[in-house]
C-alpha cells in the first residue's frame, strides 16, 4: 500500500483538476495514491480523473467527499486537497519529511495566491499570520491542505458531515485533542483566487470574520446562515 493517500473532493472541476493532477505527477515523492470523491459532476471531471489514474468514489459536500475518499484510501497518511490548488515540485517530499521529523499527527501549511494583486497577497498573508498565531491554542486549517495520520482521522470519526461551513477547522480542533498539530514551515501551497473574484474580496473577508465570531460564540455552523454553495463559482469560469 502507498504511504500517502491524496484525497480530492470535486464537483465540475474540469478546468482546474488537470492542473492539480499534473502537479502531483511531477512530484519528486512517488509513494502515493490519488482518490477523487466526486459529487456528481456533469462536465469532464470524472473522465479527467480516470485519465490520470485516480481512484474514483462518490462524494457530496466537501466534508462528505473527504470522508468517502478516506474510506476508499489505504495510506498511512491522508492529504486532503481542493482541486484549485497546485503543488510545487518538492511539496510532498518536503512536507512529509517535516511532518515525520517533527513527529506530528496533523498539520497544514501556509498559502499564497495565484495572483499578482497586492490585495490578494495581503489577504493570504493575513490568513497565514492568523493560523500561525492560533495554532497552539485554537488550531485552524484550510480544507484545501490538511495532512493527517490515517489512525487520527479514524479516531475522531472523520469530518462532521452536519457542518456546512468551517468543517475543516472543526476537524483539526478535534484532531488536535488526540494528536500533535502544527503549522508546517517547509512549503506553502498556491491556491486559486476564483472565490475572491466571484464573490468579492471585501465580502469574503467579512464572511470569514463573521464565521470566526460564530464559531467562538455559538459553535459549529450546522445551519445555512452563510448560504454556502459547493462550487458555485464554477459557471464556465476559465483558469487564470
Amino acid at each position: 500500500m502507498p504511504e500517502l493517500s491524496i484525497i480530492i473532493p470535486t464537483l465540475n472541476e474540469e478546468d482546474f483538476l488537470p492542473l492539480l493532477l499534473s502537479s502531483i505527477q511531477k512530484q519528486t515523492y512517488k509513494n502515493y495514491e490519488v482518490i477523487v470523491a466526486d459529487a456528481g459532476s456533469t462536465d469532464g471531471t470524472v473522465e479527467i480523473a480516470k485519465q490520470f489514474g485516480c481512484k474514483i468514489t462518490s462524494g457530496g459536500l466537501p466534508a462528505t467527499g473527504r470522508n468517502r475518499g478516506a474510506e476508499a484510501s489505504g495510506g498511512e497518511l491522508f492529504l486532503f486537497l481542493d482541486s484549485d490548488v497546485m503543488l510545487p515540485k518538492n511539496f510532498l517530499a518536503n512536507t512529509i519529511n517535516e511532518f515525520r521529523k517533527r513527529k506530528l499527527d496533523i498539520a497544514t501549511c501556509g498559502v499564497y495566491p495565484l495572483s499578482d494583486k497586492k490585495i490578494d497577497k495581503f489577504l493570504h498573508l493575513a490568513v497565514n499570520s492568523f493560523f500561525k498565531t492560533v495554532q497552539f491554542f485554537s488550531p485552524h486549517a484550510p480544507g484545501f491542505c490538511i495532512l493527517i495520520k490515517n489512525d487520527i482521522h479514524k479516531n475522531i470519526g472523520g469530518f462532521n458531515e452536519q457542518i456546512l461551513l468551517a468543517e475543516d477547522h472543526d476537524y483539526v480542533k478535534r484532531a488536535a485533542k488526540v494528536g500533535k498539530f502544527r503549522f508546517l514551515q517547509s512549503e506553502k501551497i498556491p491556491v486559486s483566487v476564483r472565490r475572491l473574484d466571484r464573490d468579492g474580496r471585501a465580502k469574503i473577508a467579512l464572511k470569514y470574520i463573521l464565521c470566526e465570531a460564530y464559531l467562538v460564540f455559538k459553535g459549529p455552523i450546522v445551519s445555512d446562515i452563510f448560504h454556502y454553495r459547493f462550487a458555485h463559482y464554477k459557471d464556465k469560469e476559465k483558469v487564470k
